[in-house]
């Protein structure tokens, strides 16, 4: 009987270790955070243990955070000196997670910010060279909410520690995920004001588990189909190529690895203001896109070279629907093309936009000597002479709302219920108005009490949740 049992653990032991040969092996390189300081029955909860249950028995998830651990190699407390480093090298990961630099932050540790690149460097480096060849994500440094300016600081880590972290993303070209901004409105889920308990964990756990499996075409870079002259730079660690189509200046910026079906979205002006949506969406495999148009305002001319930059977008291989993306006069743009083309829209988002441009030139009239820029670009623009042909000018999104309808796509506007500049009344809502007399739906997130700046949320969630949902790449 004792042989017998004895043969059944041995089997039982040789069946569990061909079942882990076949396991992806994941190590989570990180600190406190990554180790789980301050979550109750840590060993359940942490980010890594929330992580193994959502990937489930194809993976070996591996806990390998240290307490205090700095990234570079003269802080406090180097990970380099660690034994869980030794041990994720001599383990041969599949895919390396590295959540390093909040510690870096702390004032003990800030002399060696000079180092802090080179340091990073060397460890991807180190890593990228082990014989499993591990698919390696970078984690930028979470939102602190300490006021003691001498320990892990916010405005250090906004401001020094993820910029330098995404400069080294960039420069590896190394998968980043933002790990800072969906926790900048989450105060709550930091008992201690540093570290996440377990819901925090489980937002971790859930971006990173996003990140390697959503489906991606590796093999797809847009800048090798775009025969033009190209400048790349970086655009919060993601390739940005910067070149002249039409006369006009456009970017493209690309994912570290596309979505399957190539989605993009299109910022129709003020490149780069309130970007946390744009980048939100280059995580999940999106590229953004641009074309300066400035300052045609939607008319004619400016559609006409859109279409023939949509064109060259699709030859270039990017889906055939565009997200559309206005902020302020930037939802003219976005409408005035959609009504022209409500074939090639996904969705919409716009923000305290412009929708009824009269409402806004209005204060222009009855005046000898106007010499703001916008306004009289825009009496060119559509050859208007007489304070008449300004109020009775009918080319405004709020004009065309049956075209915009006919593309039955969904439309998202943030709303500033106190904007000074775009009158919410004879804009936003006069749009909606609109759009409920002919039965179509439209969603307003309404915010109470904000002017016109600052566009966007500082945690964009609720936005790339729409437009995630709208295109069909919601996990």
């Amino acid at each position: 009987m004792k042989s017998l049992s004895f043969l059944f653990i041995v089997v039982l032991n040789l069946f569990v270790n061909i079942l882990a040969c076949g396991q992806v092996k994941v190590a989570c390189i990180g600190a406190s955070i990554t180790y789980g300081a301050t979550i109750e029955n840590r060993e359940q909860n942490c980010y890594p243990a929330q992580l193994q249950k959502m990937l489930g028995s194809g993976y070996k998830v591996t806990n390998y955070g240290v307490s205090g651990a700095t990234l570079t190699r003269n802080g406090n407390l180097p990970y380099w000196n660690t034994k869980q480093y030794r041990a994720v090298c001599s383990n041969l990961p599949d895919v390396i997670v590295i959540d390093l630099g909040g510690n870096d932050a702390k004032l003990i540790n800030r002399a060696h910010f000079n180092e802090f690149d080179g340091d990073y460097r060397d460890l991807i480096k180190s890593l990228k060279q082990l014989p499993s060849h591990p698919r390696i994500l970078m984690l930028s440094a979470m939102m602190s909410f300490v006021k003691d300016t001498s320990q892990i600081w916010g405005e250090v880590i906004a401001k020094r520690i993820n910029p330098m972290i995404q400069q080294v993303a960039y420069t590896e070209k190394i998968e980043l995920l933002d790990m800072y901004t969906p926790f900048i409105n989450k105060e709550e889920l930091f008992s201690d004001k540093l570290h996440p308990n377990k819901e925090g964990a489980g937002i971790m756990a859930a971006a990173v588990y996003t990140e390697l499996t959503q489906k991606r075409d590796k093999a797809y870079n847009i800048f090798n189909n775009i025969n033009l002259p190209l400048k790349l730079s970086s655009f919060y660690s993601y390739e940005c190529a910067d070149f002249i189509f039409e006369g006009r200046s456009c970017k493209v910026v690309r994912p570290k690895l596309a979505a399957e079906g190539h989605p993009w979205i299109w910022r129709a002006r003020f490149w780069a203001h309130e970007p946390q949506t744009d980048i939100a969406l280059l995580q999940r495999g999106f590229h953004i896109v641009y074309c300066d148009v400035a300052e045609l305002l939607g008319n004619d001319e400016s559609i006409s070279i859109w279409n023939k930059y949509y064109d060259l977008l699709g030859q270039s291989g990017l889906s055939k629907k565009a997200v559309m993306e206005g902020m302020s006069r930037g939802g003219v743009y976005v409408f005035n093309w959609a009504a022209a083309n409500p074939n090639k829209v996904a969705c919409v988002y716009v923000d305290n936009p412009l929708l009824n441009i009269p409402s806004w030139a209005k204060k222009f009239t009855n005046k000898d000597d106007v010499k703001d820029v916008m306004f009289l670009a825009f009496k060119a623009d559509y050859q208007l002479k007489s304070d008449d042909d300004i109020l009775n000018f009918k080319g405004s999104p709020v004009d065309k709302v049956k075209r915009i309808a006919k593309g039955h796509y969904p439309i998202l506007i943030l709303c500033a219920d106190a904007d000074e500049e775009v009158s919410p009344q004879d804009n936003t809502l006069l749009f909606e108005q609109k759009l409920k007399k002919i039965n179509r739906n439209i969603t307003i997130i309404h915010k109470p009490g904000f002017k016109h700046h600052p566009h966007s949320l500082p945690n964009p969630a609720p936005i790339v949740d729409f437009i995630l949902k709208s295109t069909g790449y919601a996990i």
